[in-house]
């Protein structure tokens, strides 16, 4: 009697691990009952029909060509992102300043633009460019790198205070060229000669950023998948004592890997200013270095998986502002929606990795 008075009424169990259709299946469920909360949300709170609400959404993403090529450029540029913090996570490195490196990336490019741009030919030009963005964010993520790999330092408090060193960075050289005085702000960089801008391929002027995100998801697939230096990461993100007991050298993976990841975050910068605003500002990153942790989580650090974790964040993101504009509902609606959804997204991780066991009845164990 006292065996079974003891016995929890619930318990949790590791659960094996499901095949890959199981997996989805379990998300899939997770996705469609996130959206059942959202329709209920929205009635209770706003009387709207959410089959209206939902549609309004899907219009704002896809409704025109114009929104759908803006969609696959903020795709590409979160995806690239995610894919940058990607190698680090998978080390078990915390980078939390992608946003930093972003805007460090960016603003190495925006520097070239201004005192360049009349001054070497259009094709050097876009080199240097592409060159001093990627290093600025390799050098800016080797920092940290460093001091983790040397002394053992905190690399979640150290990147996140980097974001802000950058930003106050940004700041101070958007003083200093901002066009026209006083304005603080920049402005079109080299607006009359279009001197460092990415040209125009295929039908729009963000096709190159998506090939090149789309060349580089391939790319990072294929060097976490199937290159030496990929299975370090994962030895390394394991056990660092394991890593060293088979001959890794820890502390030069973890610079290496830092370098690659910050690297990328400069690139995104590189486009970002290159090839989409033609100008910086300390907002240019756009919380991008924060989104691209949970699209990374969520996408459990598959670089192709990324493509549709980032596609539903930015799904919601642009329907937010049009269902704000055609209902009169303000942004935080939309991101309430969005919460709701990367809730039931999150959640449902816990019943694909662990499993419910209940106690059964008294007549059950009699039967």
């Amino acid at each position: 009697m006292n065996e079974k008075k003891s016995t929890p009424l619930m318990h949790i169990t590791k659960r094996k691990e499901l095949p890959w259709y199981k997996t989805w299946t379990i998300r899939l469920a997770a996705i469609l009952l996130a959206f059942v909360a959202c329709a209920i949300v929205t009635m209770f709170l706003t009387g709207d029909n959410p089959v209206q609400v939902y549609s309004t959404m899907f219009y704002g993403a896809f409704g025109t060509p114009r929104k759908r090529w803006i969609l696959g450029q903020e795709v590409a540029i979160l995806l690239c992102v995610s894919l940058a913090l990607t190698p680090a996570f998978r080390m078990r490195f915390w980078n939390l300043g992608g946003e930093g490196q972003i805007l460090i990336g960016g603003l190495a490019c925006a520097a070239c633009m201004i005192l360049l741009g009349d001054k070497i030919p259009n094709a050097l030009l876009m080199l240097l460019m592409f060159v001093t963005s990627v290093a600025a964010g390799a050098i800016w993520a080797m920092i940290p790198a460093l001091c983790k790999a040397k002394w053992g330092t905190n690399e979640t408090l150290f990147t996140l205070m980097m974001n802000y060193v950058a930003t106050q960075l940004v700041a101070y050289y958007i003083i200093i060229w901002e066009v026209p005085k006083g304005s603080g702000k920049i402005g079109i960089i080299n607006q009359n000669t279009n001197a460092g801008w990415l040209p125009q391929v295929g039908p729009s002027k963000y096709f190159l950023n998506i090939l090149i995100v789309a060349i580089l998801t391939i790319i990072v697939y294929i060097y976490m998948t199937y290159s030496k230096q990929g299975y370090e990461i994962a030895v390394v993100g394991e056990s660092e004592n394991t890593a060293r007991y088979v001959g890794i050298r820890v502390e030069r993976v973890i610079v290496r890997t830092l370098i690659v990841s910050g690297a990328l975050c400069g690139l995104a910068g590189f486009l970002l200013v290159a090839g989409t605003n033609h100008t910086i500002t300390t907002t240019i990153a756009n919380g991008r270095g924060f989104t691209a942790v949970m699209v990374a989580w969520l996408a459990k650090f598959n670089p192709l998986a990324m493509i549709f974790s980032s596609l539903l964040l930015v799904f919601f993101g642009q329907g937010a502002s049009e269902i704000s504009t055609v209902f009169g509902l303000n942004q935080s609606f939309g991101d309430i929606l969005t919460g709701i959804v990367l809730f039931f997204i999150i959640g449902c991780e816990f019943f694909i990795n662990y499993q419910l066991h209940f106690r059964k009845s008294a007549k059950k164990e009699g039967v």
